[in-house]
């Protein structure tokens, strides 16, 4: 059973639950998302294996016994399978996320860490959790924000899958997004802090 930790709305630690209790209830917890890049000022999406959409490097709960860098590194290696170093894993802000599926009998309340690291291995390394990730996505931070921007209508991109790799075009309505986002409002900061720390 997966345990989760559980806080109050001012991020207090209250006790511990497992995660089907804590998605029934709608209780406060832990998550990150994980997002890597290189030297180059590319950035690293997942495409979902579920709806084709890019979204995250990796993403997901921070386990009761968790560190969030702890999480981080553990989601990169499930996720995508590469061991990576989180020690100068940059935290950039803490999203208060809230969304209900009452069909689902299904309520999150998150406290979304987003954190980003340097990718420490070739583009050709990864090995895919194929029932969430189908793809990993390279493309400049730069081009992404552009697009976001509408200052071009698409853009090129390299996708890797287990069957190889190959060179896409892409647009906004390929990242996933809720239905009151907007790419630039939920990938924007990313991109902004690769293309600071990389100087491209």
């Amino acid at each position: 059973m997966e345990n989760l930790g559980v806080y109050d709305e001012y991020m207090n630690k209250i006790g511990t639950e497992s995660r089907k209790v804590v998605h029934e209830r709608g209780l406060w917890h832990k998550t990150v998302h994980c997002w890597m890049y290189d030297d180059d000022g590319n950035v690293y999406f997942q495409e979902r294996a579920d709806s084709g959409k890019l979204y995250t490097t990796a993403s997901g709960h921070v386990l009761a016994d968790e560190t969030v860098r702890d999480a981080f590194r553990r989601e990169i290696m499930e996720e995508i399978g590469v061991d990576t170093d989180t020690s100068n894993a940059i935290p950039l802000q803490i999203m208060f996320w809230r969304q209900d599926k009452d069909e689902k009998n299904w309520h999150d309340r998150a406290f979304a860490h987003v954190y980003i690291n340097k990718l420490p291995i070739g583009f050709t390394d990864f090995c895919f959790q194929p029932d969430e990730v189908g793809a990993v996505v390279r493309v400049r931070a730069k081009d992404c924000m552009d697009l976001f921007m509408g200052k071009i209508p698409e853009i090129t991109a390299t996708r890797i899958t287990s069957n190889g790799i190959n060179s896409v075009s892409i647009n906004k309505s390929d990242f996933l997004t809720a239905p009151d986002e907007t790419p630039i409002v939920k990938y924007g900061h990313i991109l902004q802090s690769i293309m600071q720390i990389t100087g491209k």
